[in-house]
């Protein structure tokens, strides 16, 4: 049985509550607001019933099956899942409504950062908690998204990390050349669970949407089979997190527009323009005190107040072309990071076709691109994509193996014979051949 069956035997709405409040009650009109039969004692949630009518649901639904992902603690994955909420949805939206839903323990895994410094700690919910926080976030987002700072952009409807990225460029185009660079030490570890909550409440007057909050932020992390309890952080991987993050530090963005600062945000990387590193000094400061107003820890080590084209921003720097005019471009690390995979996708001792190490380099190089199209360096494009061809070359030339086969293939691909002879000569120098006499035969081999 599918989980969308599951969530169409939820039943229809007997009758509205007694009291009906907030934004979110007109959605809740048209589902079921509780069960009839069985009539849990509310807690008086209207964002929280909207969040668990059958629409929203439907959608929070789709987006957790489009983003795939890995099972929780429980170990059970999305289809496996939809065959356990066939009979036990009932109970947890009752227990939802009367406050009582105690969230699984997240399952705690770590992946390699991009930068390669270093991993970084997810803690994987549930398929059902993931689809309760989804649910829960298509209901908040709306309402808490209007009052962020314009200059937010991370998680956050229609803004990207490329526009960020714009966003600082037009900074450093009008002058500013000094940036505030600040890291937050281990941010999503070290959130203070009663300092957030209070900022929440601030904008979200909901009983029960605080308290299934607070469930989940101490729901635990599980590892090695063990639960450990947590008193503060709350590990990215659920659907909840960025928001949370984004209404916690919402406090530091209003104080520094209200200085009149010109800044990026994007989840917790900021970096703030100045025109003297005196003033960037003074900011640097300022955050500091926010930052421990929040019992948040600045990175001394990787913040600095330093000169724009000396640092990135979202794997980008800046750099000043002819006429003063600020472009563009990959920053080292992440070209340092790119060419480390390629060569672990293109090994010449993997045993593969090169139709199947084309296969795999596709999707990555592809993702690659797209994220940092905006890079405005196409000498380094072509470079690039020179070196990556040299690769597939020497694969290719492996796999021929002997210099009479090398002499075949090439002859039957248009090689001169005295190319192919040179080249079959030296069958076992693959790097060398590949980037001189067997770029002519194979000029464009992806």
């Amino acid at each position: 049985m599918s989980m969308w069956r599951a969530l169409r035997q939820m039943p229809a709405q007997a009758g509205r509550p007694e009291e009906e409040h907030g934004e979110a009650v007109r959605a809740s009109d048209s589902d079921e607001a509780r069960d009839p039969r069985h009539e849990p004692q509310s807690t008086g949630s209207a964002l929280l019933m909207a969040a668990l009518t059958r629409e929203n649901l439907q959608q929070a639904l789709k987006r957790v099956r489009a983003n795939k992902g890995a099972a929780g603690a429980d170990g059970l994955d999305i289809d496996q899942t939809a065959e356990h909420l066939c009979t036990a949805w009932p109970a947890i939206r009752e227990q939802l409504l009367s406050g009582t839903y105690r969230p699984s323990p997240v399952r705690r895994v770590t992946i390699p950062k991009p930068d390669g410094n270093g991993e970084r700690e997810l803690g994987i919910p549930t398929v059902t908690d993931r689809l309760i926080q989804q649910a829960l976030l298509q209901v908040l987002q709306p309402i808490l998204d209007p009052t962020f700072s314009e200059h937010s952009y991370g998680f956050r409807p229609g803004r990207s990390a490329h526009d960020a990225v714009l966003a600082a460029q037009s900074y450093v185009q009008s002058g500013r050349r000094v940036v505030v660079d600040v890291d937050r030490e281990k941010f999503f570890d070290r959130v203070d669970h009663d300092i957030l909550l209070g900022r929440l409440q601030k904008r979200i007057a909901d009983a029960g949407v605080i308290r299934l909050i607070r469930a989940y932020l101490n729901s635990g992390i599980m590892d090695d089979g063990v639960v450990q309890q947590r008193t503060m952080g709350t590990p990215q991987g659920g659907p909840l997190s960025p928001l949370l993050a984004n209404v916690l530090l919402d406090e530091v963005d209003k104080a520094l527009e209200r200085r009149g600062h010109c800044f990026v945000r994007y989840a917790d990387d900021a970096n703030v323009y100045v025109r003297t590193r005196r003033a960037g000094e003074r900011v640097m400061a300022l955050l500091r005190r926010l930052c421990g107003k929040l019992h948040l820890t600045v990175n001394e080590t990787k913040s600095a107040v330093a000169s724009v084209f000396g640092r990135k921003f979202l794997g980008y720097a800046f750099w000043a072309a002819p006429g003063g005019v600020i472009k563009r471009r990959v920053a080292n690390k992440p070209i340092a990071t790119f060419k480390q995979r390629i060569r672990q996708l293109t090994r010449r001792n993997g045993g593969r076709s090169l139709q199947d190490v084309v296969g795999r380099l596709r999707t990555y190089v592809l993702g690659w691109k797209g994220y940092f199209r905006l890079a405005q360096t196409p000498g380094v494009w072509r470079e690039l994509d020179k070196w990556l061809r040299h690769r597939l070359r020497a694969i290719q030339l492996k796999q021929w193996k002997r210099g009479d086969t090398m002499y075949r293939e090439l002859t039957k691909l248009g090689a001169k014979p005295e190319i192919a002879r040179q080249v079959a000569g030296n069958s076992r120098r693959w790097w060398r051949n590949s980037g001189m006499l067997l770029n002519s035969v194979l000029p464009r081999l992806s």
